[in-house]
């Protein structure tokens, strides 16, 4: 009995040995970095933040875990965007999640290699990003604000509240790529309607007092504010004049509607940045951009700001009020 004895304490002791090393030998478990690049600030969108990593999260991927994200906000600045989109491809990220145009079209120039994703994008075909919205065709891919169909909705919406609704300023910034078609989408649309659509281009945010003088001057009944990253950097100081021009106003977003606007009326945000973060976790496991197909919301919501509807002297329909998501009252 002692030889086997002695040779099962050779093989434990062995065994004791070399656990170690075949531990030490293990790969260690591989943590994802992925860039944010935001135009903004973080106070401003702290609910998208959540949505984005709400995305990851849904395919495994939880912060502090096996994935870290390196934020760079270029609050409000767009000019620093291509040093803040160049920095993230010095810390080598696996992948930048460029959520607006300027930040996508910043990190497309930064690099050629590391897959960029966004999520605001009005026409990400019009912006260059992409080749097609069914095969994006290189390392960038994300989720399109482009609904047509949705400007129409916009409208519709507007002039159902404001009873007579016969002209309406659209108000745009020409360096908008996506702003063309949706004056030529709103153009059309307010034709079926009997609306006359008058485009205002405002080009700096100290054009915007002269502008809304302008709109009442002109005989402006309504304001549709279309989808561009001016406007959206500057939904707030918009809010305010249109109140102080008494100008009802329809916007996508709903931070416009919590500053004062009228109505809002579009994709909600939240859930479009968790998309976006889907399609992120898809990229670190392994999928291509390139074949990764642009999507386009599918949830939206209606918000209305009840304390303009009174202050402008407005009775919403129960028709419109019926379908809001949500009543700032």
């Amino acid at each position: 009995m002692r030889p086997r004895i002695a040779r099962f304490a050779t093989v434990v002791a062995v065994l004791l040995l070399t656990a170690p090393l075949a531990a030490g030998a293990q790969p260690a478990r591989q943590v994802a970095r992925i860039g944010y690049l935001g135009a903004t600030t973080p106070s401003e969108s702290p609910g998208r933040v959540e949505g984005f990593r709400q995305g990851l999260r849904d395919q495994g991927y939880v912060e502090g875990q096996n994935m870290v994200i390196e934020f760079r906000w270029a609050e409000g600045r767009s000019e620093r965007l291509a040093e803040l989109a160049s920095e993230l491809v010095r810390l080598k990220v696996d992948v930048v999640f460029a959520p607006t145009t300027p930040a996508a079209i910043a990190a497309k120039n930064a690099t050629t290699t590391i897959p960029i994703v966004f999520a605001l994008v009005a026409d990400p075909v019009r912006s260059g990003l992409v080749t097609s919205l069914a095969r994006p065709g290189g390392t960038i891919t994300g989720m399109s604000l482009l609904t047509p169909e949705v400007n129409d909705k916009r409208l519709e919406l507007l002039k159902e509240t404001v009873p007579g609704l016969r002209r309406v300023v659209v108000l745009r910034n020409p360096d908008s790529a996506a702003a063309e078609q949706q004056l030529r989408d709103l153009t059309r649309a307010g034709a079926v309607l009997g609306v006359e659509i008058q485009p205002v281009e405002v080009h700096r945010p100290e054009d915007l007092d002269g502008a809304f003088l302008g709109m009442k001057r002109t005989g402006a009944e309504g304001l549709f504010v279309l989808v561009s990253p001016f406007n959206h950097r500057h939904l707030r100081r918009i809010a305010e004049l249109a109140g102080q021009q008494r100008l009802p106003a329809i916007m996508e977003f709903r931070e416009f509607v919590e500053a004062g606007g009228l109505m809002a009326y579009g994709p909600s945000l939240t859930d479009t940045y968790r998309r976006a973060g889907g399609h992120v976790a898809r990229i670190l496991r392994g999928a291509k951009p390139a074949d990764l197909p642009v999507e386009q919301p599918t949830k939206f919501e209606l918000v209305i700001n009840l304390r303009t509807v009174k202050a402008f002297g407005l009775t919403v329909p129960p028709s419109v009020l019926l379908r809001a998501d949500q009543v700032i009252e």
